[in-house]
């Protein structure tokens, strides 16, 4: 079985679902195989694997890095949670759009979000469990965000009550982002 690829409205921006095996003992799948990915166009040297535990109504994000900036290969080992890209790089047709999904330990999505984007996610169970694979290695100092209630990016959060950091709370709306601080778009080919 293949790899299930739904491209989104965000050009690069992809949900995959990888293929399930299920029996009476329960199910097994990959949740990473990097010929199935790169024959689907990603092949990147996924170089850092990172894992959250959230409870419910936690938001994560919006976070980008500028410098080292990291493309994700997100999903819920359990839990459910509403996983968002937004388009964050300067130029982009795209600037300042976003897509969301649900990602749980039931359906087994994905979703890759190519370097360039902000990335965030909320909690809808009562936990989450996140892994993300990262193109790039975290750099202290390189890290930056977008609030996650831009009311001009207008993401429909599923959630009320967000319960934040005290560092994404602070985060400034898109508009107020110094534009040295945001990524260029880089045009396809070139």
């Amino acid at each position: 079985m293949s790899l299930k690829v739904t491209p989104t409205a965000l050009p690069g921006v992809l949900v995959i679902g990888p293929p399930v095996y299920t029996d009476q003992r329960g199910y097994f799948l990959e949740t990473f195989n990097f010929p199935r990915y790169r024959d689907i166009g990603l092949d990147l040297p996924f170089v850092q694997d990172n894992r959250s535990h959230s409870s419910r109504n936690v938001v994560r994000g919006l976070h980008y890095q500028l410098n080292r900036p990291q493309g994700k290969l997100v999903f819920a080992v359990t839990g459910e949670i509403f996983d968002v890209a937004v388009d964050i790089r300067r130029g982009s047709p795209t600037f300042g759009r976003w897509v969301g999904v649900r990602l749980s330990d039931q359906n087994h999505k994905q979703i890759y979000v190519p370097p360039g984007f902000a990335h965030g996610f909320c909690v809808l169970s009562e936990t989450a469990d996140v892994i993300y694979k990262c193109t790039d290695l975290y750099t202290a100092g390189d890290d930056y965000g977008i609030l996650w209630s831009d009311e001009t990016i207008g993401i429909d959060w599923p959630i009320q009550d967000a319960v934040l950091s005290d560092k994404d709370r602070q985060n400034p709306p898109l508009a107020q982002a110094p534009p040295e601080q945001l990524p260029l778009y880089q045009q396809p080919g070139l």
